[in-house]
């Protein structure tokens, strides 16, 4: 059955990941329509619609829900062929190497290749160093974008896998290197998290800790964490897209008291933390659109001239050496 437009499901409007994999989604599918005659692109855009509330895809032309995830799948793998961190397993370059890694994706950008450095830019500026300013410090390391949760905590390397999961097409390829499975396909993985809802029975390889579903409160929980039943599970898919869709997220330095900290578009920081805010709008808007939005200085205030009806908000979080995104909580955006 073709259509123009595609309910997603899977994708829920007070869960980060679903947010990144949202916007992983429209990435992908550009870059794919860059490969195709004008006749046969998608042109994506998004609008989100209500009981419950789930975005919309549309497309100009006709297509079918097996050409949807193809065609994101095909969008991811030539994206992640940029996800080159050389031997950096975690987000901890200096300023200097910061600098280099950042004029090279710079020089070599161009309106109709920019991902590379779109990438880079949502992860660090070499404006933004940890710890106090001093000059005695020869080669600070820079401050990693906020939405970067893990550090090394139980052998968890953000850029490893922000490397891994984009490249590996299925979970079995991920975990064993190389095998995919029998009977798997990539695209099954994609399709399962925007049309349907989420199972979250993958491999926790894959997660970047961005769902709060797999935020562990032991006392909570109803038995052994440790325990096959009760252990938690990745939804893979989510994470291949969101590992594409934070090169949306832009990051720029903020000075805050003595320090120099990293923000990002929708990003804010207040006394108690990081809180990350993402718009819901009703008409069918481009990538560019949303980018637009998540970048206005009012986004908070609110857009209604813009069509935005509320707005998501989600509170980083540590449970002990774990960090964490909440659930979202809405702010309605009043008429004027």
């Amino acid at each position: 059955m073709t259509a123009h437009e595609f309910r997603l499901e899977g994708l829920e409007p007070d869960n980060p990941l679903a947010f990144f994999a949202l916007l992983g989604l429209l990435r992908a599918l550009e870059a794919a329509d860059l490969d195709c005659e004008p006749s046969e692109r998608l042109y994506p855009r998004v609008r989100w619609a209500p009981a419950p509330l789930r975005p919309v895809l549309v497309v100009r032309r006709s297509a079918t829900e097996d050409e949807i995830a193809k065609r994101a799948v095909d969008g991811i793998a030539q994206l992640a062929n940029h996800h080159d961190f050389g031997d950096h397993a975690d987000l901890n370059y200096t300023q200097q190497e910061a600098r280099v890694i950042l004029s090279e994706a710079i020089a070599k950008a161009d309106p109709h290749q920019r991902y590379r450095a779109d990438l880079l830019a949502a992860l660090m500026s070499d404006g933004a160093v940890e710890g106090k300013r001093s000059k005695k410090s020869e080669s600070p390391r820079i401050a990693p974008t906020p939405v970067c949760l893990l550090f090394g905590q139980g052998h968890q390397h953000f850029l490893k896998r922000l490397r891994d999961v984009p490249r590996s097409r299925t979970p079995d390829e991920l975990e064993d290197k190389g095998r995919v499975g029998a009977g798997e396909e990539p695209e099954q993985y994609v399709q399962e998290t925007i049309f349907r809802p989420w199972r979250r029975d993958d491999t926790m390889l894959s997660s970047f800790r961005w769902d709060p579903n797999e935020i562990a409160r032991y006392a909570l929980m109803p038995g052994n964490p440790t325990d096959p039943k009760y252990k938690l599970g990745a939804q893979y898919g989510a994470n291949r897209l969101a590992a594409i869709g934070i090169s949306v997220l832009s990051g720029a330095p903020r000075n805050r008291a003595d320090r120099t900290w990293l923000t990002i578009v929708g990003g804010h920081y207040d006394k108690d933390g990081f809180t990350l805010a993402w718009p819901i709008w009703r008409a069918p808007a481009t990538l560019a659109a949303i980018r637009f939005m998540l970048a206005h200085p009012g986004l908070r205030d609110g857009l209604r001239h813009m069509g935005v009806e509320q707005v998501m908000v989600s509170r980083r979080i540590q449970i002990e050496k774990y960090f964490s995104f909440t659930r979202a909580q809405p702010r309605f955006v009043e008429a004027t």
